[in-house]
């Protein structure tokens, strides 16, 4: 009766694990199916521009001054800088949107490897900086000097050190649209390869927003910017 007994229960204990057996296999199957589906994935990117104006402009206004006597040149640059000064305050400008510069002043004498020739002992750089919101308005003065030159002032634009700039500084306020635009755009890209491959598109895996880059739109009108985004996004496919 025992003997018969142990045999129920071994058959009983061996069903058992062969039942474990089966159902794990399924749950292997399930989770190496399911673990395939999520490898299926698509990755786009969605790109967004927009032209924008600036709204800071930089604008050093630089010019030199030479002579033998550097009382006489410190006194030249003196006169210039005010007649500078004078002639942005009169076009609109304000005091806050101006500043001063020390001058570079070069004793050609003392430079090592400058030749003897050179006709002027005291070589002299000013600038006067403009710093505003007045775009429109400084591209105007950049445009019409003659007042300056009337006054024997003749700016220089060959120093890189020097250069206009115009800068655009509202990208927080756009940035919200372009960033939706792009979404939109990686969204459409991603259901038309969904499409094209007979899946069905699922839901988000991973998605990358992108630096925005702002940069001019062309080297004649360097107050109109193009801002740009590029967005990355990875969708699941499904059946």
């Amino acid at each position: 009766m025992e003997t018969q007994r142990q045999k129920y229960q071994v058959a009983f204990a061996g069903l058992c694990v062969g039942l474990g057996l089966v159902l794990l296999g399924l749950f292997i199957k399930s989770g190496i199916t399911s673990f395939k589906a999520m490898d299926r994935i698509v990755a786009v990117k969605g790109l967004s521009e927009k032209e924008v104006v600036a709204d800071r402009v930089i604008w050093p206004l630089m010019y030199k001054e030479v002579g033998d006597d550097l009382q006489a040149v410190n006194a030249a640059l003196v006169a210039k800088n005010k007649a500078i000064v004078d002639f942005l305050k009169a076009n609109g400008l304000t005091e806050d949107e101006i500043t001063l510069s020390a001058p570079e002043i070069i004793d050609m004498e003392a430079e090592r490897y400058v030749s003897q020739g050179v006709r002027y002992r005291y070589n002299a750089t000013s600038v006067v900086t403009v710093f505003s919101t007045q775009v429109d308005k400084v591209r105007l003065l950049m445009q019409d000097q003659r007042e300056l030159l009337n006054k024997g002032i003749a700016l220089s634009g060959d120093d890189y050190r020097f250069q206009k700039q115009f800068l655009f500084t509202g990208l927080n306020t756009i940035k919200p649209e372009m960033i939706e635009e792009a979404t939109q755009n990686a969204r459409a890209a991603a259901e038309k390869f969904a499409k094209d491959s007979n899946s069905k598109l699922g839901k988000i895996r991973s998605a990358d927003q992108g630096q925005f880059s702002i940069n001019d739109r062309d080297a004649n009108t360097p107050y109109i910017k193009t801002v740009r985004v590029v967005t990355t996004i990875n969708y699941f496919l499904e059946d």
